[in-house]
Order: structure tokens, then sequence, then C-alpha cells
């Protein structure tokens, strides 16, 4: 009899010890499990990069500029009554509202480098607008008091524009008509704090500090629309992912699975065939037919058992010959 097995290629088994072969065995199986945990990995550590971002960059920049806006229109208030009534109270509140939005800015450089041109430019227009007030300040502790007739005269005006509004929204959009209003609002501030006294150094100053405070509201806008634009970028590419990852995952996975198959049948078979075909020479030999012929190759246990085999059948053979050829 001849005794074969079949090998697998060099890279899966390139050693005939049966030890070795268990080894290789084993590592290939626990191989197969590598691509999926590395890409699950990977995937978990990308989708957490983004949602980090999300929600510590980009949603906190969006927001923290809709705060800033809110805190310059309280500025702005301020900035009114004070002109109006030079209370000190109103400055000092004019004076925490623009702390509050140094500090904003100051959050912006950390959270969001690339933009730092529009952090700039917010910076300087609010540094602008805090000498203004200043500036202001100083005027109105050595100005006069406020006229009614050029407040009366504000108010009226600013009545009359709003009716005449009114009167043409059917005929115009809602984002023209809401910009609009804003436009004719912040020129009625200019107006109500330059009526704050006659003196035209003030009034100057007033208009300055309306410039300022529109420049910074803008840049304001201008940032938080573009977080957010970045926040539904990143969740689209959160989405995206996500579909990649169930892609991926699904094809490595299949694979995996086919290849597990594959070696469930081919390694168990190479590692067992051998000790099956020796069995079978062992059963011819207790049957009785020693004409067997064991084709053993290579190094290792098995080889060294086929050989013990070999020796043991020879062994037996011989004695049965010498047996034979003695009379009785």
């Amino acid at each position: 009899m001849e005794w074969r097995y079949q090998t697998l290629p060099g890279v899966f088994a390139p050693a005939k010890s049966m030890r070795r072969r268990v080894a290789y065995s084993l590592g290939i199986v626990r191989l197969i499990l590598v691509p999926v945990i590395l890409l699950s990995v990977y995937y978990l550590f990308r989708m957490g990069w983004i949602v980090d971002r999300i929600v510590s960059v980009d949603a906190t920049v969006a927001m923290q500029a809709e705060r800033a806006s809110i805190e310059m229109l309280d500025a702005r208030r301020a900035e009114r009554n004070y002109f109006l009534l030079h209370d000190s109270q109103d400055l000092e509140s004019n004076r925490r509202s623009i702390a509050g939005l140094q500090k904003i800015i100051r959050n912006f450089a950390d959270l969001e480098p690339e933009e730092s041109g529009a952090i700039g430019q917010m910076r300087s227009s609010l540094n602008a607008y805090q000498k203004g007030m200043s500036s202001a300040a100083e005027r109105i502790n050595v100005g006069g008091q406020p006229r009614l007739e050029r407040l009366r005269g504000a108010v009226l005006s600013y009545e009359k524009d709003l009716n005449e509004m009114i009167r043409h929204a059917p005929r115009r959009s809602r984002s023209r008509l809401v910009q609009e209003l804003h436009n004719r609002t912040s020129a009625f501030d200019s107006e109500i704090a330059a009526a704050g006294a006659e003196d035209p150094v003030l009034e100057s100053i007033s208009g300055n500090l309306q410039k300022d405070a529109v420049s910074f509201l803008n840049l304001a806008a201008g940032l938080e629309r573009r977080s957010w634009d970045r926040v539904k970028r990143d969740h689209q590419d959160a989405r995206d992912l996500i579909g990649r990852a169930e892609w991926v995952l699904g094809s490595v996975s299949l694979l995996t699975l086919l290849i597990s198959i594959w070696a469930s049948f081919v390694l168990p078979r190479e590692v067992v065939q051998p000790l099956l075909d020796l069995k079978e020479a062992v059963d011819h030999a207790a049957a009785g037919n020693y004409e067997i012929d064991l084709d053993v190759q290579g190094k290792g246990e098995v080889a060294e058992l086929a050989n013990s085999v070999r020796n043991l059948i020879a062994h037996v053979r011989d004695k049965r010959a010498e047996s034979d050829a003695t009379p009785t």
C-alpha cells in the first residue's frame, strides 16, 4: 500500500511536523478574525472623531456665535439707554457685555483656528466699539441734557418708515422684509443715540458705534452660518462613513466566513489524514496483509510514526516467514 497525504500551499503548512501543522492551523483560524477587528476599530475611532468635532467644536462655535450676537445687542441697548439717560449703570452694563464678548472671541480662537481671519476682524470691530464707548462716556460727562424734540422726531420718523414697510410687505419677500427691518432698527438706534446731545462730536461717535456694532454682528452671523454648515457636512460624513462601514465590514465578514468554512474542512483533513492512512496500514497488517508499502517523506512526528509502523510490519512479516519455513 502506498501512503499518501495532501499538503496545503507552503504558506499554510510549511512544515511536516504535526505540532507545527496544528500550530499553523490554529494561527490561520485566528488570523481570519484580524481584518474584521481592525476595520471595526478604525471605523469606531473615525466615527468618534467626527462626533467629537460636531459636539466640541462646530456646534459649540455656532451656539457661541449666536450668543455673541445677543451680547452685542445687549451692549447696544445699554449704549442707547446711556446716551438717553446718562446713567452709569447702563455704562457698566455695556462694559460687562463687551467683557463677555472678549471672552467669547478668545474661545473662538481656541476652538476654530481655521476662522482666524473672521475672528481677527471681530476682535478689531469690538475693540473699535469699546474705544468709541470710552470716548462717548468722556464726552457725555461734559455734555448737556438730551433734547426731547429730537427724540420725538426720531420716533415719528421710525413709525412712518415702519408703516411704509408694512404697506409694501405683500409685494416683498420675507427675507428682504426682515433685512429692511433690521437695517431700519439699526438706523433708529443710531438716531436715538445721536438725539442724546447736540454735540456733533458725540453724534459722530454714535454713528461709528453703530458701524462697528453692525460689522461685528455681520461677522458673528457669518461665523454662525459657516459653523452650522460644518455641522451639516460632518453629519453627512458620519452617515457616509456608516454606509461605507456597513458595506466594507459586510464584505469582509462574508469573505471571512467563506475562508473559515474552507479552513474548517481543509485544515483538519491535512492534520488527521496522515493518521488515518497509518490506521489503514495497521488494519491491513492485522488482517494478515503484510505486503504494504508506506511511502514516507519529510520529517516530523507523523513520519517517525510511519517509519516505526513500517519497521514493525516488516519485523512481523520476517517472523511470519521464518515460522513458515521452520519444519514442524
